[in-house]
């Protein structure tokens, strides 16, 4: 009976590692999705960046970065605590799930949190920024995301075409007599800016700021659901890998 015993616990403990082992690589599977997430949120859309009042989107990227390369470091320590069965290791293993777990979890909240805000903040900032900064001597980096956001985005103004009537830029000499910049022109070429017609210029029911809206709204509903369901996998794996799992070696 007690050799039974043995070998039923000796099988138990094996099935153990192998289920510990799978969601050990989900785990870390999950980790490389949330760097990717967030590596992608800045290398492919920091150009708009620039437009916004807050940081808090480019602060949630950065977290998920963080977060996600600890992850997959932690991931590794995983693998070695539970090939080696070391209780010690399994231990700073659980405690580096906790504080995963939280990262992950403030970063996901904090992007639903700000969605939620998406749209005040662009009414009452891209506006001020078409008007006051665009072309402005020291807002290179300004210009250059608002001209890059129409061409992406296929818009012109803030609301509508019609923005651009009260900017600084449009109403100096140095536009050139533009109406509109050329960013807004459907095939850019020096000084197309100058004739604002549909068929020439972006007109866009919304303006860029609803095309932008929808945009950030959807990227950071993507970045909150990654964020919170990983934290949530790591919840149950923690579970399975208390410092209980397994004995003293």
């Amino acid at each position: 009976m007690a050799q039974d015993k043995v070998e039923q616990d000796d099988w138990l403990i094996l099935y153990l590692k192998y289920l510990l082992f799978v969601f050990n690589f989900f785990f870390w599977v999950g980790g490389a999705a949330v760097l990717a997430v967030g590596a992608w949120t800045l290398v492919e859309k920091s150009g708009y960046l620039s437009v916004l009042a807050s940081s808090t989107f480019a602060a949630s990227a950065y977290i998920f970065i963080f977060a996600g390369a600890l992850v997959m470091v932690t991931g590794f320590l995983g693998f070695g605590a539970i090939i080696r069965e070391d209780r010690s290791c399994l231990s700073t293993y659980f405690c580096l799930l906790l504080v995963i777990f939280l990262v992950e979890l403030v970063a996901g909240v904090l992007a639903h949190v700000y969605y939620q805000r998406l749209s005040d903040e662009l009414k009452q900032h891209l506006t001020r920024t078409l008007s006051e900064n665009y072309g402005q001597p020291g807002a290179s980096e300004i210009t250059t995301s608002v001209d890059r956001l129409q061409q992406d985005f296929k818009c012109c103004g803030s609301n509508s075409s019609a923005d651009w009537q009260h900017s600084i830029y449009i109403l100096s000499q140095k536009a050139e007599g533009r109406q509109v910049p050329d960013s807004c022109c459907k095939t850019v070429v020096s000084r197309c800016g100058q004739r604002a017609h549909p068929s020439n210029i972006y007109k866009v029911e919304g303006g860029c700021i609803s095309k932008l809206e929808q945009f950030l709204a959807n990227h950071l509903l993507l970045m909150g659901a990654v964020g919170i369901g990983v934290a949530c996998l790591q919840k149950h794996e923690g579970k399975c890998l208390g410092p209980g799992t397994w004995g003293p070696t």
